[in-house]
């Protein structure tokens, strides 16, 4: 697992010290959620039920970015056929290529203006230098969370999915996540689905590694829908008998995706 120290300072002036870690490989993750569970022993049936999950990656830099902002409020196929258009369109794909493309040609590969717009204000401030992404993986997670949100078009969900699957950032915590809220409600017997607000408390036993659990999370309700859709089909309307209708909780499957729906 790879972790730097790096100075920060408190009100007093006094230098104190934190590590940003990074999850390269999946040696790393494995690594990481052996610790968490040793601490918070709440993740242990987790982990016993869903395994080991993988190491999830995306490519760095603003490819990486791209990317993700590609896929906001779209569906996957959609997202991949948008994406497969955009970097086909361009070689090399980099922020120098988007900063100068004709709108009406990134419209006519499929990006809305409103993503045209987010694409090419990212590409600008990459120009002048008033944003390094590759800083952004050796600072603090909130701190690179915040300088992230605050670029036009790029919504909490985004930043914490760059600084996690291209960045690799341990720490990342993609609070505004359904999927994740979810997974956190069943597992951690909560009466509703925590907000965005209220995941940040509840990931606070889980710093420095909030990302490596999100990744436990994450497997958790995979394994939740797959249970759910299993039991849709035992008690689909060809095996339950008319006279006595199911009475089964209402199904997971109603839930939302795994992504949250403000980006």
């Amino acid at each position: 697992m790879d972790a730097r120290v790096k100075p920060t300072h408190e009100q007093t002036g006094e230098p104190t010290y934190s590590m940003t870690i990074h999850l390269n490989t999946q040696d790393d993750l494995e690594d990481a959620i052996g610790k968490l569970v040793a601490q918070d022993t709440r993740l242990k049936p987790i982990l016993d039920l869903t395994g080991m999950p993988a190491l999830r990656q995306r490519e760095p830099g603003f490819a990486g970015l791209a990317h993700i902002v590609c896929g906001q409020q779209v569906s996957t196929a959609s997202a991949a056929a948008i994406w497969a258009r955009l970097s086909a369109a361009f070689d090399p794909f980099d922020h120098s290529a988007i900063r100068k493309a004709r709108t009406d040609r990134l419209g006519r590969l499929g990006l809305s203006g409103a993503k045209i717009k987010t694409l090419k204000n990212i590409a600008r401030e990459l120009h002048l230098e008033r944003l390094n992404l590759d800083v952004l993986a050796e600072e603090d997670a909130d701190a690179a969370h915040n300088t992230l949100t605050a670029l036009h078009g790029i919504g909490p969900w985004t930043a914490d999915v760059y600084l996690l699957f291209c960045l690799r950032h341990a720490d990342a915590w993609p609070a505004g996540d359904i999927a994740v809220q979810e997974a956190i409600k069943i597992g951690l017997g909560l009466a509703t689905r925590p907000t965005p607000k209220q995941m940040a408390p509840l990931a606070e036993p889980w710093r420095p590694l909030r990302g490596a659990a999100a990744h436990l999370w994450w497997s958790y309700y995979r394994v939740l829908k797959k249970r759910e859709g299993v039991l849709a089909e035992k008690t689909s309307p060809a095996k339950v008998s008319p006279a006595k209708p199911s009475r089964s909780k209402p199904s997971l499957a109603k839930s939302p995706g795994p992504r949250a729906r403000k980006r």
